[in-house]
């Protein structure tokens, strides 16, 4: 285990930061896209990504194990740990083929199958989130790589009088709709791409996010600790808390990230 002061804070949003000024050197040119096994898009710019950040955890501490979208580690092996990186080097990569702003880097530090450390930066945006277990949620407007944590602005939930749900921009299905209609007899509907949906109701943005498709732990663990240091909740449907690292499969069960838990 590290310790997570403000200098671990700011090396490993440095590398975030940094990996998200490669990904924009792919951003602004015709890229080719490649199927994976699962029949989701990657691109050269998620492999690019995705080196540099592996190369900087291990720099920053080499005795670390990391799981990675793009550096699967069997379960074999991977249920010996009790602390590793959990990491997406691009979320949202259909959001980045399409060119509309909405993708993120996402590191987050797992220990004993819970999030203690989320980052994730959204460089198109230049829109850097982070949270520390038991010490808050932050914002910091940035492109450049930071000197200090000095800018970095509190967030917390907010609610407002009309329902905000916020959806994904590329995976909504008609489970969404039909829980949405079941639940709520109005309600305002934002739509947004890859972990910004969290960051969306961590900062008072929108109210509730349900998620009835597929996710990978790599693709929710920064948002997690992120909303929940914010001060909302995230609950699988059955009201159980989400756990990391605990089975072979790295598929997260369907769930409901809110702002307050009295919502629904």
């Amino acid at each position: 285990m590290i310790t997570l002061d403000n200098q671990t804070i700011l090396q490993i949003s440095n590398i975030a930061i940094e990996a998200g000024a490669i990904a924009m050197e792919y951003y602004k040119t015709d890229i080719a896209i490649d199927q994976k096994d699962d029949n989701s898009p990657v691109t050269e710019a998620d492999l690019a990504s995705n080196d540099f950040i592996l190369q900087g955890l291990k720099n920053f501490n080499n005795k670390i194990p990391i799981l990675s979208e793009e550096n699967l580690i069997e379960w074999t092996e991977r249920k010996k740990w009790q602390s590793y990186w959990l990491v997406d080097p691009l979320d949202g990569t259909k959001e980045f083929i399409n060119k509309n702003d909405e993708f993120t880097v996402n590191i987050s530090l797992i220990e004993n199958n819970v999030p203690v450390l989320g980052i994730i930066y959204a460089p198109a945006l230049s829109l850097l989130y982070f949270a520390k277990k038991n010490y808050g949620s932050f914002k910091i407007i940035s492109s450049v790589i930071l000197k200090s944590l000095d800018l970095a602005k509190p967030i917390k939930v907010l609610k407002k009088n009309k329902i905000r749900i916020i959806g994904s921009r590329s995976h909504s299905n008609d489970k969404f709709i039909s829980w949405t209609k079941n639940n709520f007899d109005s309600y305002d509907l934002i739509i947004k791409g890859s972990s910004l949906k969290f960051c969306e109701i961590a900062e008072g943005k929108a109210d509730i996010y349900p998620r009835f498709g597929p996710t990978s732990e790599w693709d929710i663990a920064a948002g997690h600790l992120i909303l929940e240091e914010a001060g909302g909740y995230i609950r699988d449907t059955n009201d159980n808390k989400i756990l990391y690292n605990t089975k072979e499969s790295l598929i997260n069960p369907e769930f409901i990230a809110l702002n307050f838990n009295d919502l629904i």
